[in-house]
């Protein structure tokens, strides 16, 4: 794991060449994903460090989508919107994501999490479009620390119980609920889960296209990954207390499902659907089955590429019109048809359309929770329901009606925004056909 933090600390001296860094986490993105093997135990272990099947995928998402956000990011560039210090804390994300998916120590593992809220707080602060992003970066900043400290809390207790941190050699024998509390808390936040979700729109709504392409791919599913990791060692009273987020998640999600119907703007709309999608993972970890975690595993998987899509295809129009209201942005379908076609697609994956991965992870997903109870059917039924409604509702206000008179003038849609549209098209639609590579979970 090593070598791949030390080359992109090597890429610090070129953060003056934009396309050359970007150009190059691509290319470290098929170096890793295509020279390491993927089983469900530990490979590539050093010092503290390793790697399986869970951390594998979420660290190939996550050089892909660092890759996509600069490409998304072309006006930072060509309006010197100072470049160089975007690029800087870039790599600064992308080592901290590599070092947090590979960490098997609690202890790293906690300083990681908390270190990647740097770069995202510093892109919403420094290239956020309003004056309300400094707020948002509060929300976001303070919502995470204050589930965050039981959680430092309860790790120093652990190791005072068992005289290690390491994820797999921790056994407590006699946990108690407040320590499960405190252990799973800070990862519910960061889902985030519904009733603590307030933060996430309004992170979504004040960011650059950078800041919601990595906080809807990669940085939510910190949450998901951290409740798997943790679960190892805290079976007795997840198997006891995990009714009450399961319940919890399918109300909450069924209600932000209908608050989805009610909001004006489009990233908001996204924002919404994002946190009810995570809300089916949270069930599923939940669940304590094989099919929950791999469902969830694929559902996160899935979600990052389609909900990272959803925001690309949001600034396309935003450059365009410099608005997200939904009263504005009508009737794209008679002057960028191209466009319209890929609002279609990413819409009906939003809602689990074949043959996307969000499909399979859903099927998954809600055999786990309606195996664990079927009076759950009502809750799924509605949410998959609902999800439908909400995607349809983005997709034909958006692109039929009248087009807003002001919008005299439209650029047309260059290579560069195609490109990036189809990079998000191609995983999210093809890799059904490579759904092997979870079976190692």
């Amino acid at each position: 794991m090593m070598k791949y933090f030390f080359f992109m600390i090597f890429l610090i001296p070129l953060l003056k060449s934009f396309w050359l860094v970007m150009h190059f986490f691509m290319i470290i993105f098929f170096i890793f994903f295509y020279l390491n093997n993927y089983y469900n135990f530990i490979v590539c272990s050093d010092l503290f460090f390793g790697l399986d099947i869970i951390s594998f995928l979420l660290i190939s998402l996550s050089f892909f989508v660092i890759f996509l956000m600069m490409l998304a990011s072309f006006k930072v560039y060509s309006e010197n919107y100072n470049s160089s210090y975007f690029v800087f804390f870039i790599i600064l994300m992308m080592v901290s994501l590599l070092l947090l998916f590979c960490s098997l120590n609690l202890f790293l593992f906690y300083i990681f999490f908390e270190f990647s809220l740097i770069p995202i707080i510093v892109l919403i602060f420094g290239w956020g479009y309003q004056p309300e992003r400094i707020f948002a970066s509060y929300y976001l900043l303070f919502y995470t620390l204050f589930a965050s400290l039981p959680l430092l809390l309860g790790i120093i207790y652990i190791y005072s119980l068992c005289n290690t941190m390491d994820l797999y050699l921790i056994y407590i024998d006699n946990l108690n609920y407040y320590l499960y509390l405190s252990m799973i808390l800070a990862f519910l936040f960061k889902m985030p889960m519904p009733f603590f979700h307030f933060w996430l729109p309004k992170a979504h709504v004040e960011a650059p296209i950078s800041g919601s392409m990595i906080l809807a791919a990669v940085l939510l599913k910190l949450g998901g990954y951290g409740l798997i990791r943790v679960s190892m060692f805290m079976s007795y009273y997840s198997l006891k207390f995990n009714y009450v987020w399961i319940v919890l998640s399918l109300w909450g999600s069924l209600l932000v499902s209908f608050l989805c119907l009610f909001q004006v703007d489009i990233k908001s709309i996204i924002a919404y659907s994002s946190v009810a999608h995570m809300s089916l993972v949270i069930c599923g970890i939940m669940t304590f089955s094989y099919y929950g975690y791999f469902g969830a595993l694929i559902m996160m998987i899935g979600h990052g590429f389609c909900s990272s899509a959803l925001f690309c295809l949001a600034n396309i129009i935003y450059e365009r019109s410099f608005s997200r209201s939904l009263f504005i942005n009508k009737g794209y379908l008679s002057v960028m048809p191209s466009m319209s076609l890929f609002w279609f697609i990413f819409c009906a994956n939003n809602m689990s359309s074949p043959p996307s991965l969000n499909l399979i992870g859903e099927i998954f997903l809600i055999n786990s929770i309606m195996s664990w109870s079927y009076y759950t059917f009502f809750f799924l039924g509605m949410m998959s329901f609902m999800s439908c409604c909400y995607s349809i509702y983005v997709f034909s206000i958006i692109q039929h009606g009248n087009l807003y008179e002001s919008l005299f003038y439209l650029k047309f849609i260059n290579i560069r925004e195609y490109l990036l549209i189809i990079f998000h098209f191609i995983p999210l639609n093809f890799m059904f056909l490579f759904t092997f590579l979870f079976f190692f979970m």
